[in-house]
């Protein structure tokens, strides 16, 4: 049950959203260039003046603290998708271009297989030999331990080698995965 300061708080802070609401959203839109994520931002920016509201309300100008919420979580989000831009930009930069002859069966055959072993064994194949992550950093990405990266994969590329057939399994399915655009891999 809210106090009578609580609702006093709850009422103002209530007018203040609704005065100030869609020149937020305008001001998020304006700074990101994105119409889609300008409400959001300004919904974000309020939730966090709602958090401080006690602090907002006794500043001389809460609508310029407003503002200066919004312009932070703008330029946050904005160098966000400038690294997300980076990294992409750096995955298909190290990828083959142009491949000479490629093994068309061959690809079909992995991926065939590949969709046949279970989802665990399969990321950990996948994301160490066509990603070329480390045991770490399968185990980081897929929330598990080193040890189950270890043994998953290697059960995965013992089942894989079953499907394929015993005669370099392992290179098989690396060159495969680099040729149909997955990334070049390696053991390690």
């Amino acid at each position: 049950m809210g106090t009578v300061v609580d609702d006093a708080a709850s009422v103002e802070f209530h007018a203040f959203f609704e005065r100030h609401y869609a020149e937020l959203s305008r001001l998020a839109h304006l700074l990101t260039g994105e119409a889609d994520a300008a409400d959001d931002l300004a919904a974000d920016a309020l939730l966090a003046l709602w958090h401080r509201w006690d602090r907002v309300r006794a500043a001389d100008h809460p609508a310029a603290y407003a503002r200066g919420v919004v312009a932070n979580l703008a330029r946050t989000r904005i160098r966000s998708a400038v690294r997300e831009r980076r990294r992409v930009a750096l995955f298909w930069s190290q990828r083959e271009e142009k491949v000479e002859n490629p093994d068309v069966a061959g690809a079909v055959d992995v991926q065939e297989a590949l969709r046949r072993l279970p989802f665990r064994k399969r990321a950990c194949v996948v994301l160490r030999h066509a990603f070329d992550l480390s045991e770490k950093e399968t185990a980081l990405a897929l929330g598990v331990s080193v040890g189950t990266v270890k043994s998953q994969t290697s059960k995965g590329m013992a089942e894989l080698q079953r499907l394929l057939g015993p005669q370099n399994a392992p290179q098989k399915v690396r060159a495969t995965m680099a040729r149909t655009g997955d990334a070049g891999g390696r053991d390690r």
